[in-house]
C-alpha cells in the first residue's frame, strides 16, 4: 500500500536523524514548516535542549510583507544572526523530511548568506 504524505515524511525524517546529531559546538538546525509559516530552532542533542529558536512570526518578519520564501530566507538570517552572537558558527542542517526546495532551500541559503556553515 502507498504511503501518504505524512507518513512518507516520518520515514525520511528518521533516516535523516540516524546520521545527523547535535552538539554544543555544532548543533542540529532543525526546520519546521506549516502552511502558515516556517520554523527553525538549533538544537544541542546530548542534552537534548533548544539552544536558539527563530520564526516567521517574529514581529520584523511578520511586519515585512513578504512572501513565505522571502520570509524563509529572513529566517534562515535570523537565526544565523542569534548564532553568530551566541558564538556558533557551524550546524548540521536537518530538513526534517521535507524535500529540500522551495522554502527549505530558501531558509538554509539565507543562514549560509549570514555566516553559518553546514
Amino acid at each position: 500500500m502507498a504511503l501518504n504524505k505524512k507518513q512518507r515524511r516520518e520515514r525520511i525524517k528518521h533516516k535523516i536523524r540516524k546520521t545527523v546529531n547535535g552538539t554544543a559546538s555544532t548543533p542540529r538546525l532543525s526546520v519546521f514548516r506549516s502552511n502558515a509559516g516556517i520554523y527553525a530552532q538549533l538544537i544541542d542533542d546530548k542534552t537534548g535542549k533548544t539552544l536558539l529558536a527563530a520564526g516567521s512570526d517574529d514581529k520584523t518578519i511578520k511586519d515585512s510583507k513578504a512572501t513565505k520564501v522571502e520570509q524563509a530566507q529572513l529566517v534562515g538570517k535570523l537565526i544565523a544572526q542569534k548564532a553568530s552572537t551566541s558564538g556558533i558558527t557551524s550546524v548540521v542542517f536537518d530538513r526534517n523530511g521535507y524535500l529540500y526546495h522551495g522554502r527549505i532551500k530558501s531558509l538554509a541559503d539565507g543562514a549560509r548568506e549570514a555566516g553559518l556553515k553546514f
